[in-house]
């Protein structure tokens, strides 16, 4: 992945559109595509119940964040 706005970048945004933590993971970053697939799926599965229904709320907080989080994402030169 070349930088933000790069062919790579916008291939993991799509990816994270449909499955929350995809994109980061197509970009090698394991610990935030985990990070970003349990946050949402508790946060999904949380708001499904009658008590806590504004969870999905977070849930969809979470999903745009790891969207935003894979579009913009830049690898620091080594």
């Amino acid at each position: 992945m070349s930088g933000q706005g790069s062919g790579g970048n916008v291939l993991a945004a799509i990816c994270s559109v449909f499955v929350p933590g995809l994109g980061q993971l197509v970009q090698g970053r394991i610990f935030m595509a985990f990070f970003f697939f349990l946050s949402t799926a508790v946060s999904y599965a949380l708001g499904a119940t009658v008590i806590l229904f504004f969870m999905w709320l977070v849930g969809a907080v979470f999903h745009l964040w790891a969207i935003i989080d894979a579009a913009r994402f830049t690898r620091f030169p080594l």
